[in-house]
């Protein structure tokens, strides 16, 4: 059996086909991430609802919702694999999730439209939760060099993950705003328990945050991750997204066998 090293954006999987096979995800999850450092594993199914299945584990055998970054490489592997054509429908734990290939590195999906958008959980902090059930983000804007304070940040976005206001724990996205639809995004993240280089949902929930405050008029946000630049397309009616699509890199590396 092969598993496949994948990059979006810098946010990084080991994936497999696991169709017909019985395998122990959890502990995979654990034992491949090692082998590279990877921040998650992803393993593709049969599915009876779409095209396939993805089974998304963090890099400490957790299991997560759905992963935007992680949805596209997945997409990429389901296209190269010849699992699904170049355009595509994934069952994820958060819902259905449509994919389109652009080109042979760039692909864009369809991210679960929001359950809970909450502009102020906890005071200049919003809570996102994108899909039923939701993959949990804190979003907050940051006024100064975010990247440049990155290592003076850790700890605050470290304790901000566990706040006992996000009850499922949260992957926690700083943005600071460069100019009209564009900002830089620094993302501590869930199961990783560390900065991670991108994070797709949370570029989506950034963008979600900024559209429902009326600061992203064109609805399109240009988000810069220290890993890579993804596009953020907002639209929607009585002040909910009923479409968020992310476009960007997905990138497939080395294959080892396992």
């Amino acid at each position: 059996m092969k598993v496949y090293y994948m990059n979006g954006a810098g946010n990084d999987f080991m994936v497999l086909d696991a169709r017909g096979q019985q395998l122990n995800f959890e502990k995979l999850s654990v034992e491949l991430c090692k082998l590279t450092g990877a921040d998650g594993f992803m393993a593709a199914d049969v599915s009876e609802r779409a095209d396939f299945r993805l089974h998304f584990y963090n890099a400490d055998g957790t299991r997560g919702e759905m992963c935007g970054n992680g949805a596209r490489c997945i997409c990429r592997f389901a296209y190269d694999m010849g699992i699904a054509g170049a355009e595509m429908v994934v069952e994820t734990d958060a819902g259905l999730v449509p994919g389109w290939r652009l080109a042979e590195n760039q692909y864009r999906v369809k991210l679960n439209n929001p359950s809970v958008l909450d502009l102020c959980r906890k005071e200049g902090i919003a809570y996102v939760e994108l899909g039923n059930p939701g993959v949990p983000h804190a979003v907050a804007e940051y006024q100064g060099d975010l990247w440049g304070h990155a290592r003076e940040l850790k700890e605050t976005l470290r304790a901000l993950r566990h706040d006992p206001a996000f009850p499922k724990g949260a992957n926690v996205n700083f943005y600071q705003v460069l100019g009209d639809a564009e900002v830089r995004v620094l993302t501590f993240e869930r199961g990783v328990e560390d900065y991670t280089l991108a994070c797709g949902t949370g570029c989506g929930s950034v963008a979600s945050v900024l559209w429902k405050m009326g600061r992203l008029p064109g609805g399109k946000l240009t988000a810069h991750n220290r890993g890579g630049t993804l596009k953020v397309t907002v639209s929607g009616s009585e002040g909910m997204p009923d479409t968020i699509l992310l476009e960007g890199p997905a990138e497939m590396g080395k294959a080892y066998d396992i």
